[in-house]
């Protein structure tokens, strides 16, 4: 029997529940299960089910629809489940535990809202996703743009990625090069019969140190990029000059930049080295000159909108051409760490903000 989950419940308690179903990636289907059975009987709710991932969509023949979506799935463990209630040190309450922030309190607040709005003002399409945490050929809501399109169409998305109860308008790109230098091999006490291959990395290291990296405004919001060595390897003894060194390079590139271009940036810095891409993610402009994601803002009121500077999914709906923002509760500096942690009035901010926006 699936566990079972209370909708009536606030959306604090469901965040609770469904974060002590432990749902590290892979194991996600006691989850799912849980939510397909609590949605399913829902007259006004039609459910769909692609391996781990839970669809449900009103059909109400509205003229505008969106897409609310979240992943189901944490990073492992580390004696932070089950969940608890705590007093921060600024008196104020947080519920504590892996998931809390990455980002089952979003998670909940999206059940909590498709169980009560039975007649939204848009059509909404409420998508909860597995495998998100793992590599991108596993990530759901990256299989159901492949396989099922359709479920995806929209006029408008909402992610519900951490962002301290804030919005935060498209994503930055992100790309890891590796940056390879050669040499020749040779006993190191006659070293002048070889070429270091591990001295050529001298030039990319010194580029990467004076690179000064753009802030580049996209549709009024400003990105900062960065370029950095994440890692650097080479050596085959302590006694052997290296023929070969590798410097491995991420690039965030603003969403102003495709991935081609930004692919073209790192080959034209680099240029006369041997350069590997090993991942390349396009960014997602903000989406805010939307009609829907104005009315959005307006709804949800508070601070402006800021930038998202990690990647996030948001960029799978901006390939689909569908606007997209990231919403949710949490701040993103807890998420996977061995602390997370939600203030519960945030989580309590978000439903309020997008239930004002979903029976405007």
């Amino acid at each position: 029997m699936p566990e079972q989950l209370d909708l009536t419940a606030s959306s604090i308690d469901i965040t609770r529940a469904i974060c002590d179903i432990e749902s590290v990636s892979g194991n996600e289907q006691a989850l799912a299960d849980a939510i397909e059975a609590v949605l399913t009987p829902l007259s006004h709710l039609e459910v769909i089910r692609d391996g781990d991932a839970i669809v449900a969509r009103t059909n109400l023949g509205r003229d505008r629809r969106v897409v609310i979506a979240g992943h189901i799935d944490t990073v492992p463990l580390n004696d932070n489940l089950p969940t608890e209630f705590r007093t921060a040190e600024d008196g104020t309450e947080i519920l504590w535990g892996r998931g809390t922030v990455d980002m089952k309190a979003g998670c909940a607040v999206q059940l909590k809202l498709a169980y009560d709005l039975v007649e939204p003002s848009v059509d909404v399409t409420w998508v909860w996703y597995d495998h998100e945490e793992v590599s991108d050929l596993l990530n759901g809501l990256g299989r159901l743009a492949r396989t099922r399109p359709e479920l995806l169409a929209a006029d408008f998305a909402i992610l519900g990625e951490p962002s301290g109860a804030q919005i935060e308008g498209g994503c930055n790109g992100n790309l890891r090069a590796e940056i390879r230098t050669f040499g020749k091999r040779s006993h190191s006490a006659r070293s002048w019969i070889g070429d270091n291959a591990i001295h050529k990395t001298a030039p990319i290291l010194a580029t990467l140190a004076a690179y000064e990296p753009r802030t580049v405004t996209v549709d009024g919001l400003e990105y900062r990029e960065g370029l950095n060595a994440v890692g650097i390897s080479g050596g085959i003894a302590g006694n052997i000059i290296p023929d070969e060194a590798m410097v491995h390079v991420n690039y965030r590139f603003a969403p102003s930049r495709s991935a081609d271009e930004a692919v073209a940036h790192i080959r034209e810095l680099f240029d006369g080295y041997e350069v590997t891409i090993v991942d390349l993610a396009a960014g997602a402009r903000p989406g805010l000159d939307a009609p829907l994601a104005q009315d959005f803002v307006a709804a949800v009121g508070g601070p402006e909108p800021r930038p998202k500077y990690g990647w996030t999914d948001v960029a799978r709906f901006s390939a689909l051409g569908v606007p997209a923002v990231n919403y949710g509760p949490g701040e993103p500096v807890f998420a996977h760490h061995d602390d997370e942690q939600v203030p519960v009035a945030q989580i309590t901010a978000v439903e309020a903000g997008l239930r004002r926006w979903l029976t405007a």
